[in-house]
């Protein structure tokens, strides 16, 4: 079964059942997603209000290769004494779901992780993104902002398991000529 939209110039959005055949077309983007998820039976869950100005929503996750679950004793400080704004949760693994400041995502990101760190000595590794190469959006703060943040934290955390420190990072960074 697949649902699928398709946003359309004039603002509207359709959405269609692949399994019932059921098709929609309605300017509210939200409106088209709950009743393709009625028609498939599914519960819909809208999605939270917007975050106030200058604040940012976004999951930081703790990711091991091994099995180590949200109980493991390594995040006890941190699930008794979370960053303001961040709230513990069990994703199978250790994670904060956050509504925190920053002039960007990206800054609201880089004050939680180096607070968690600082405070806890656990560098938080993922955004929790599953499909990265599924780039969403343009939006400087939006779901592409929080793709690039989960890349960078990912491919830090793989790169401090091969053995490689900052000063190798930086200059893959600046090899980019990234300004």
């Amino acid at each position: 079964m697949g649902l699928h939209f398709h946003r359309h110039p004039d603002g509207t959005t359709t959405g269609r059942n692949d399994a019932s055949g059921f098709s929609v077309t309605h300017a509210d983007e939200e409106e088209v997603k709950r009743l393709l998820y009625e028609d498939a039976g599914w519960q819909y869950t809208p999605p939270p209000p917007p975050v106030p100005a200058g604040f940012h929503r976004f999951a930081l996750v703790h990711e091991e290769f091994g099995a180590v679950g949200f109980g493991d004793e390594r995040y006890a400080g941190v699930r008794e004494r979370p960053p303001e704004g961040c709230v513990p949760v069990d994703w199978g693994c250790f994670a904060l779901e956050c509504e925190r400041p920053g002039k960007t995502l990206l800054d609201a990101v880089a004050g939680t992780v180096a607070q968690v760190r600082r405070e806890h000595g656990l560098v938080m590794n993922s955004l929790g993104v599953e499909k990265p190469q599924e780039w969403l959006g343009d939006d400087r703060d939006g779901c592409a902002a929080v793709i690039a943040a989960h890349l960078l934290l990912t491919g830090t955390h793989r790169a401090r398991l091969l053995g490689y420190g900052r000063k190798d990072l930086v200059r893959l960074l600046d090899a980019t000529g990234i300004e």
